[in-house]
């Protein structure tokens, strides 16, 4: 079975997308449409910009977005899914590739989330680490053994690697242990702050209302959300879990895992990057990727 794979913030670069305008009248049209529900050409960003304004999650967000799902778009016939994923923001592209959502829907809820999530993180001054040569139980029991400020897994990215998220005082704290416990890295990443955690709760609420006030339809296959890594096509159950995963953990690893339990042999990542590809080969080294 073939699953597509669709990455999350982070996989920008500046000049993504410009070879599908370029080359595809189909992709120009969807980008376009783009430009126009934003209302501001994210085409000039994506294709020009410079890295500072492409990292802005008002932008990043709906550019990784329309780089995924309009790749699908251009694929036509020869995208025939079986079963899809995206990792955090990637679950968006993954649902309206799959047909839960339309184009316009999901592009407004994505630009809605990540204003929401840039709000929050102005909020309070908050960040993430990613720790490398560690199992995830002790990652979890540094994270939990740290009781007077906030820091939580947050990304569950392959075995070895995991993303801690929180308040800066906590991550500092969380980073000093998880050293002392021989982690290979415990290195704080350049992001604008705490996501897939609790501090998320004020862009999550925001972001509820947005969800409940948008039809979703039935997918054309199974769609694995992040935040328990099982198949989904019941359209309300993924309301709630899209409307959890802001402040809950992505569970990368076992996602995939559960994907090739259930019949996965083939792994094709759209959109920018490949990110998702050297996570998977990680994961699960015997398989085919695209």
């Amino acid at each position: 079975m073939k699953a597509y794979v669709f990455p999350g913030q982070g996989a920008q670069f500046v000049g993504m997308g410009k070879d599908l305008y370029d080359q595809s009248p189909l992709a120009k049209e969807y980008f376009e449409k783009a430009n126009e529900i934003l209302g501001y050409r994210i085409t000039d960003i994506m294709f020009a910009g410079t890295p500072e304004d492409l990292k802005q999650t008002k932008v990043t967000q709906p550019a990784v977005f329309l780089h995924s799902v309009i790749s699908a778009i251009v694929l036509g016939d020869d995208f025939k899914p079986e079963m899809v994923a995206g990792h955090s923001l990637g679950e968006f592209s993954a649902l309206v590739a799959a047909g839960a959502l339309s184009f316009e829907d999901g592009l407004k809820l994505v630009y809605a989330r990540a204003m929401a999530m840039q709000k929050a993180c102005e909020k309070e001054p908050s960040t993430m680490a990613a720790v490398l040569g560690l199992s995830d139980e002790i990652v979890e029991e540094v994270c939990d053994s740290i009781k007077d400020c906030i820091v939580v897994p947050a990304n569950y990215n392959c075995p070895g690697q995991l993303v801690i998220s929180g308040s800066i005082e906590g991550i500092d704290k969380a980073c000093e242990l998880l050293k002392e416990k021989g982690a290979k890295r415990a290195l704080k990443l350049p992001v604008g702050g705490a996501f897939h955690s609790p501090l998320m709760q004020p862009a999550s609420e925001e972001l509820q209302a947005a969800i409940k006030a948008t039809t979703f339809s039935t997918p054309v296959c199974p769609v694995y959300q992040n935040v328990n890594a099982y198949p989904q096509t019941e359209a309300e159950a993924i309301k709630q879990n899209l409307i959890a995963q802001l402040t809950a953990p992505v569970r990368w690893t076992q996602t995939v895992k559960n994907m090739v339990t259930d019949g996965a042999t083939e792994f094709v990542e759209l959109g920018p990057g490949e990110v998702l590809k050297g996570l998977i080969k990680k994961i699960c080294p015997e398989l085919t990727q695209a």
